[in-house]
């Protein structure tokens, strides 16, 4: 089966219901994770940005107040040096008795990372990220002092006493450029995608898979696939069409006015093409959420009634799927709803596939 990931949100600010400048709301926080928790989801990811709030803190509150909930922290080389993130990965992760998750961000916009003092090119910062997670297994997996001397990063017999609890710690990577094919198949545990047509997405997993058997990885060692999509559910086909509409009216009007940057990364830029193919595409892909946002981090749509968006979720799984992300644009709602419809359902078409 696979596993279910969601973001966790510490306000109850959503892109229907945009509130400005929103402080965490403790409770909403607590609440939200617990939800996640009892309802099967798996993993909770914990996004990062230069302008909102620490990924670690919100991660340990998140970890502290659930049992099973793995936490994916959201982290970008430049913002914290590797010696530094090893323990405090493996802190949190001793903390949470091995929940921990890092998905590793080489950074998609100039000028985002500018924000924060990165000026490297795109693909400097890739190699830098090959840096960083080669320093952060060595810091997890050897007791053993070590001496760094790259480009990017330079110390001497650095000591890492604070263990992960299985030895190491995943590192999940994502994107859709040469760079991000060839550290994600030569080094991630995880490899994240946006949701693509099913066509689109086994290309994806074929190249990933091309640059890890290049890099000399065994089959059973490959990344695992992680696709993230944006369901619409309702009772039925119709209802949610409907309330895709409805939301997509509610994402224009929230944007009006906004100066959006044209998108300099790879996977925004596929989607955007894609978008103009069609609306839907394959079972209940649907794209005008894409181009609403500019294709703002995962931004498609699936929409449909449950056993419409089950089915549609199930097909990447069968395409190799390990790791499904599904997050609404109502957030807490949808993910109650998720929780109480769509990840039984698809658990229960796997199961019947599975038959003989």
């Amino acid at each position: 089966m696979p596993s279910f990931i969601s973001l966790t949100f510490p306000t109850p600010s959503s892109e229907l219901h945009p509130i400005p400048n929103a402080g965490i709301d403790t409770d909403f926080l607590i609440r939200y994770a617990r939800t996640l928790d009892d309802y099967g989801f798996t993993h909770t990811l914990v996004p990062y940005d230069s302008s909102s709030f620490d990924p670690f803190t919100i991660g340990a509150t998140i970890a502290s107040v659930t049992k099973n909930l793995k936490v994916i922290i959201a982290l970008r080389p430049n913002t914290v040096p590797p010696t530094v993130a090893a323990k405090a990965l493996a802190t949190l992760d001793q903390l949470s008795h091995g929940r921990v998750v890092v998905h590793l961000i080489a950074g998609g916009s100039d000028a985002e990372q500018a924000r924060e003092g990165d000026f490297l090119s795109k693909e400097k910062r890739y190699a830098r990220l090959e840096d960083y997670i080669l320093i952060l297994r060595r810091a997890w997996e050897s007791a053993d002092p070590f001496d760094w001397d790259s480009e990017f990063f330079r110390f001497k017999e650095f000591t890492n006493r604070v263990r992960p609890v299985q030895k190491t710690i995943p590192v999940s990577v994502g994107g859709s450029s040469d760079e991000a094919y060839r550290i994600g198949g030569k080094l991630a545990d995880i490899f994240g995608l946006w949701g693509e047509p099913l066509k689109e997405t086994k290309e994806q997993i074929d190249r990933i898979y091309a640059e890890a058997d290049k890099a000399g990885r065994d089959p059973t060692d490959r990344p695992k696939i992680w696709v993230s999509l944006r369901p619409i559910v309702a009772e039925t086909d119709e209802l949610a069409w409907a309330k895709a509409h409805r939301t997509l009216d509610a994402l224009k009007a929230n944007a009006a006015g906004k100066k959006f940057e044209a998108p300099q990364n790879a996977g925004s830029q596929r989607l955007l093409d894609i978008a103009t193919r069609g609306e839907v595409q394959d079972r209940a892909l649907w794209y005008p959420t894409v181009t609403a946002t500019n294709a703002r981090g995962a931004s498609t749509a699936l929409v449909g009634s449950i056993e419409t968006v089950a089915q549609s979720l199930a097909d990447y799984v069968k395409l190799g799927a390990e790791f499904i992300s599904i997050r609404g644009y109502d957030n807490y709602n949808d993910a109650v709803d998720y929780g109480r419809y769509i990840l039984p359902r698809i658990k229960e078409i796997l199961a019947e596939d599975a038959q003989p």
